[in-house]
């Protein structure tokens, strides 16, 4: 293991050239060099009396001094031809990725898990996993638990950071169960594929089910989950339309649909399909029967869909709109055996014995007559009976009171006894508009004695946080520097009252009452073996912990923090610049203020800027998967009362709304969001995205509004489109290629010659040139650096893209915007950054003063149209994967170390700085070596910087270095290696 010092600073300062061959000096890259006196990062550093932390090494990925730094990777004599690094005397990179022929990228050839069953009398239960709860964003999952399988219903975003941060292990799940096919409830299953694809060497697969719609997803999917990830999907029900995406009448499935049936467990699915009559269409005389999962294998045909009489009568609506309640039945426990019994009867002690247990009636040894399991066993116990039921709407809920093959389960049943079944316990997902209604609540007494849990959205849970790791940080971090880090929507330190919520006390053993009904909570279970502890158990629900309570233990954590949240509090009152010096936080040590701390040159853009003009939050600064500290990527550009727009867009992003703004905040964010721009197709940059569109959809329904506009790679139409089928995403998509600045240009020239482009009329410059194809590169044409890179793709059709293209000058223009441009960068095929510029404005004089210029670099290698971009940046979002030591493995995975990130953006002269897309290696504070960060600052989730808090920025850092001096840096659970296998 090994010994690495608190700020690991200084890996190797030789310098070493990165990009060279620039066209312009001011561009250049340099290192930077410091006098001896002590900055004040080293004085704060030395204060700390913490141990030395320890450091986990990565498998395979051996860290510190020992690993060679350097930018290139060499191709030596008999290797293999698969050579993964390219060299260049500029800057190296990983060819292979950027065109897409990574071998390791390539899907794997997963085999379907086969476990042992379990014993009838298993430890089994159901259990809560709280996803959506205290931000309403998700559908919550339900884990059916039993020693060797589990089944999971539902996979909402946010599904894979809760069990990492409850350590609930995802790899051992079977079966993935969807109530309905929608963001709602399986926007967290393309990262949960990606994971189980990536563990290991073989990779793991599981199980999915739903309707048949279904394969809508799966199709949405191909794009970016390796097809053998998906090879266990399966539909179930109707067969859908091939002519459009009306759903067909349900009448031939009133019955329920058995799914899986072993010793263990019975699963059955009852199909709730809205009865609309309008708009309806034939269906399809194609054969009826499908498996979603065959276009990613060659998978068996499932049964499970079978064929309906063409005479059938479809209904309009969206795939999306069926729903599906389960019903999960365990097998009853038989009786005791009494040998007593047996020898009364005649029976010797044997064979028979074992027969009489498995329910085979034997004939006596001293008797003529045959003994019956029922002379000699005692009572059998029924097996629990688990319903999952998701009604989303009234139309459902009348289809759900209407159907026939819930009568077995009811408590008033009239039909033969031997057909009754007493259930247990019911969870209910459906949302309270419809729980409140009578008939539901008529519904739901007519099964007796069963246990309801209420596990819809509920306002009484959003006070107390899902992710409580994530929201201590933010608890903390506020207290330190509340300007950059507000309190978060959902738990501001005034509107926690511990004492409402409910004291977790274990009711193992309990009876359920009558109709009893209670609201769920996170990790609360509901026991069904043993027998003896059938049962509601809270055992597990984690304790609310208020905002004080935090701020108490960083108090005795780290006393010196109170001075340092009074220093960060002065850096806003100008009172540093006056006193010259700055008291070291320990010791009374006194030191003398580094140069850079009274730079008071700012940007004319700056000048006399409004609060209220442009704010920057960092929703998600990890990369790869979401962790506990840290969600993937996505930034929020807030332009106040102009609206605002989405940078990247990674699973979870609407949850880390909600926890910035609150419910209500969060969704007036989404309503105002004027345009989604998302830098490549890698999952933690998109696969947030249709939770967003379907909600922005949802709260503007009935309201005049414009589709939100959204910029992306081409492959994400792909997406979006098969999307589209399952629900209306309301949207209009632009290519990013279509957005570079040639793109731009060769638009403008057009638009001033015409203000539309007739059908079969090319686009001509005012020299009449034609500028229908505008090819797209990474590199000039010619440069040395070209043959690197595959070109992003066709040549960019002008007039397709013209009509949005308006539509884009014409949303940025009501933004206060000027351009939003486009550029390729050196990651995967079809990767981009983004430049955005505000539009001029005029001060109270009359003064012009220019706007200001925000660049984000997506996932990237240092490149020169990186720099270019970035020439003169108010602000530059750059990624910074990787520590300085990891040169190599940033070069494998075409990603960017600190110490490039700040040296791209000390070449383009950005004003500031800010790093993010942290490998989740490091899950509080990634390594950097701040001698060299005058003007840059780390990003955290929730961070909120607003433009005229910029000269402040650099000034927090050694402060936040402060306040995660004790952490340790590497988490050493299991979590955090899957974490760097899935990014490896």
């Amino acid at each position: 293991m090994h010994q690495i010092p608190n700020l690991r600073l200084l890996y190797h300062l030789s310098s070493y050239p990165l990009l060279s061959p620039l066209k312009s000096p001011s561009l250049s890259f340099s290192l930077f060099s410091h006098s001896k006196p002590r900055s004040l990062f080293t004085a704060l550093a030395s204060s700390s009396s913490s141990p030395r932390r320890r450091y986990r090494a990565v498998p395979h990925r051996p860290l510190g001094p020992g690993r060679r730094n350097s930018s290139t990777f060499r191709e030596h004599k008999g290797r293999d031809k698969q050579v993964l690094m390219e060299e260049n005397e500029s800057v190296g990179f990983n060819k292979r990725r950027a065109e897409g022929r990574d071998k390791k990228d390539k899907p794997k050839t997963l085999q379907l898990k086969v476990r042992k069953l379990n014993p009838v009398n298993t430890i089994s239960y159901v259990q809560i996993l709280g996803t959506g709860m205290d931000t309403q964003d998700t559908s919550p999952s339900v884990l059916l638990f039993f020693d060797k399988q589990r089944f999971i219903f539902n996979a909402g975003e946010g599904l894979q950071r809760f069990c990492t941060e409850h350590k609930i292990k995802l790899s051992k799940i079977d079966h993935i169960f969807l109530s309905r096919v929608c963001s709602e409830t399986a926007g967290g299953l393309p990262g949960l594929l990606l994971t189980l694809a990536g563990m290991g060497d073989e990779g793991m697969s599981v199980n999915i089910w739903g309707p048949s719609d279904l394969k809508y997803l799966v199709d949405a999917m191909k794009s970016f989950i390796p097809n053998a990830a998906m090879v266990n999907t399966r539909s179930f029900g109707p067969m859908l339309s091939t002519s459009g995406t009306d759903m067909v009448d349900q009448s031939g499935f009133t019955d329920p649909i058995v799914l899986i049936d072993d010793e263990v467990v019975k699963i059955s699915a009852i199909l709730l399909q809205p009865n609309l009559s309008e708009g309806s269409q034939p269906l399809s005389d194609g054969p009826m029967m499908q498996n979603a999962s065959e276009d990613f294998s060659k998978g068996s045909v499932d049964h499970l869909l079978e064929p309906i009489s063409a005479k059938s009568k479809a209904s309009a609506g969206k795939p999306g709109d069926m729903s599906v309640v389960y019903v999960c039945e365990l097998p009853e426990i038989k009786g005791k055996f009494d040998p007593a019994k047996a020898v009364a009867f005649g029976l010797k002690p044997g064979p028979k014995y074992r027969e009489l247990q498995l329910g085979n009636s034997v004939k006596s040894d001293r008797q003529n007559i045959m003994v019956h399991p029922s002379d000699v066993m005692g009572p059998s116990v029924p097996g629990p009976v688990v319903l999952l039921v998701d009604c989303p709407t009234e139309s459902h809920l009348r289809e759900l009171l209407s159907i026939q093959c819930l009568s077995s389960y009811y408590a008033d049943f009239s039909g033969p006894p031997e057909s009754a079944k007493a259930v247990t316990c019911i969870i209910h997902l459906s949302p309270a508009s419809v729980v409140s209604s009578s008939n539901y609540q008529k519904w739901m007494d007519r099964f007796g004695a069963a246990q309801h849990i209420m596990a819809g959205h509920e306002r009484n849970n959003v006070k107390i946080p899902i992710l409580k790791s994530s929201a201590r940080i933010t608890a903390r971090l506020n207290y330190l520097c509340p300007q950059f880090f507000p309190a978060p929507g959902f738990w501001s330190l005034k509107n926690i009252d511990c004492s409402e919520q409910e004291a977790i006390v274990s009711s193992e053993g309990t009876v359920p009452k009558l109709c009893e009904s209670i609201s769920a909570k996170n990790l609360l279970k509901f026991t069904l073996r043993p027998y003896a502890h059938l049962g509601l158990d809270r055992s597990c629900i984690p304790t609310s912990m208020a905002p004080s309570e935090i701020i108490d233990e960083l108090l005795s954590e780290i006393p010196d923090i109170v001075d340092a949240a009074k220093h960060v509090s002065e850096l806003w009152k100008g009172s540093k610049e006056t006193n010259g010096n700055i008291s070291s936080l320990q010791d009374d040590k006194v030191m003398v203020e580094e140069p850079w701390l009274k730079d008071n040159n700012l940007p004319s853009c700056l000048e006399n800027i409004r609060r209220d003009d442009l704010e920057i939050i960092l929703l998600g600064t990890g990369s790869s998967q979401p962790s506990k500290y840290r969600n993937v990527s996505s930034i929020h550009i807030n332009l106040f009362s102009k609206g605002g727009l989405l940078l990247d867009c990674g699973e979870g992003t609407l949850g880390q709304l909600k926890r910035r703004y609150g419910v209500e905040g969060a969704d007036n964010a989404v309503s105002g969001l004027k345009c989604i721009w998302i830098s490549h197709i890698h999952a933690d940059h998109h696969t947030g995205l249709a939770r967003i569109l379907a909600l922005r959809r949802d709260l503007l329904k009935g309201m005049p509004h414009e589709p939100v506009l959204v910029v992306g790679p081409r492959q994400l139409k792909r997406y979006l489109d098969a999307y589209q089928r399952l629900e209306d995403l309301d949207m209009q998509f632009l290519d990013c290629k279509h957005t570079t600045e040639a793109s731009l240009n060769a638009f403008e020239n057009a638009k001033s010659n015409q203000e539309q482009c007739p059908p079969g009329v090319g686009i001509r410059d005012k020299n009449g040139e034609n500028m229908q194809q505008i090819e797209s590169s990474l590199f000039a044409r010619g440069s040395r650096m070209e043959s690197y890179q595959r070109r992003p793709g066709s040549p960019v059709d002008i007039s397709t893209a013209f009509p949005i293209l308006k539509n884009l000058k014409k949303v940025l223009s009501e933004a206060g915007l000027e351009a939003l441009i486009s550029f390729p960068v050196l990651h995967c095929p079809q990767a981009f950054g983004v430049v955005l510029k505000a539009a001029e404005r005029t001060n109270s004089v009359g003064k012009v003063i220019p706007g200001w210029k925000i660049v984000y670099s997506g996932d990237t290698r240092p490149c020169p149209g990186l720099i270019e971009a970035s020439h003169g940046a108010t602000v530059l979002i750059h990624e910074a994967t990787f520590e300085d030591g990891m040169v190599d493995e940033a070069i494998a995975r075409n990603h960017s170390t600190t110490k490039e990130a700040i040296e791209v953006g000390n070449s383009a002269r950005a004003y500031r700085i800010i790093l993010t897309h942290f490998s989740q290696r490091y899950p509080k504070i990634p390594v950097f070596d701040e001698t060299h960060m005058h003007n840059t600052c780390i990003a955290f989730d929730m961070m909120s910087i607003n433009m005229a808090d910029l000269p402040v920025l650099p000034k927090v850092l050694p402060y936040l270095k402060l306040l995660f001096r004790n952490e340790i840096m590497v988490d050493d659970s299991d979590d955090f290696i899957d974490a760097v296998n899935a990014e490896s």
